[in-house]
């Protein structure tokens, strides 16, 4: 009898200091910060993105920011489970990637538009350009088509009547000044200004390249743009508690200052 207490309380002892050790080991599990993995492009959606991180981390999450420089590689990251999220592009480019490439990623919400603009480093404005005229526009679908529903604001060319944000050169019916229009990638085309008499240039590069938007574009977007920058999960994610704490952030009034204040109306936010 008095063995069989002997053993009981060894394994009473052995039960109580396993329970405290998970107790121990629950108590650092829970302090522990979530990490959500949001990919941008440099400028401005990781600047931006640094606003909320600040955000995020008083409510225990840590919002690691990976930078890309294309428009390929976060989709694929995202749909891949290597990020989160991510933050870079409008929803007619999303619509025509996910359709391309057959992925299953959904918006979640808008943050910010980036007006497209014209720019120049040999005129100073879209009258002075001459016949021939060499013109460099993004070689992806949509930002492809925004360009030239841009040009076509401008008057320098007529689209057919349906030409839709897909818009391609093929359906240019009336180009007067005979532009040479030439497609490149987006993140190239503040390289070549140079080489060509106007570049239509998204404004996270032109940023990136040093240029203000508002004094340097000969002419730009309106600020009713349908393209607003989205935030993008892989579908079923999108209802992701720490996925909504980082929209929370990124469309909160400290976002909103910063837009307003950093980049003073070259970057309009859209909340």
């Amino acid at each position: 009898m008095k063995r069989f207490i002997k053993v009981t309380g060894l394994l009473l002892a052995l039960i109580i200091t396993a329970f405290g050790l998970a107790g121990c080991g629950a108590k650092d599990t829970g302090s522990q910060a979530k990490t959500i993995k949001l990919g941008v492009s440099p400028v401005p959606h990781a600047e931006i993105a640094k606003i909320a991180k600040d955000i995020l981390a008083k409510d225990g999450i840590d919002l690691e920011i990976v930078e890309f420089n294309d428009y390929v590689q976060p989709n694929l990251a995202v749909a891949d489970g290597e990020l989160t999220a991510n933050f870079f592009q409008h929803t007619p480019y999303l619509k025509s990637f996910a359709k391309e490439h057959n992925l299953s990623l959904t918006s979640v919400g808008g943050v910010h538009i980036e007006p497209m603009g014209i720019y120049s480093q040999k005129v100073k404005a879209l009258t002075e350009l001459k016949e021939g005229a060499k013109v460099a526009i993004p070689n992806d679908p949509t930002n492809g088509g925004r360009a030239l529903l841009l040009l076509q604001a401008q008057g320098l060319i007529k689209l057919e009547p349906n030409a839709g944000t897909e818009a391609t050169k093929k359906q240019i019916i009336n180009n007067p000044k005979k532009l040479q229009i030439t497609e490149l990638e987006a993140a190239m085309l503040p390289k070549v200004l140079d080489d060509t008499d106007i570049a239509v240039i998204n404004t996270n590069f032109a940023l990136g390249a040093g240029l203000n938007p508002v004094k340097d574009a000969i002419a730009m977007e309106g600020k009713d743009s349908p393209y607003v920058n989205i935030v993008v999960v892989k579908t079923g994610n999108e209802n992701n508690e720490a996925v909504q704490k980082l929209m929370k952030a990124l469309t909160s009034p400290e976002v909103k200052k910063f837009i307003d204040e950093k980049y003073k109306g070259a970057v309009v936010s859209a909340f």
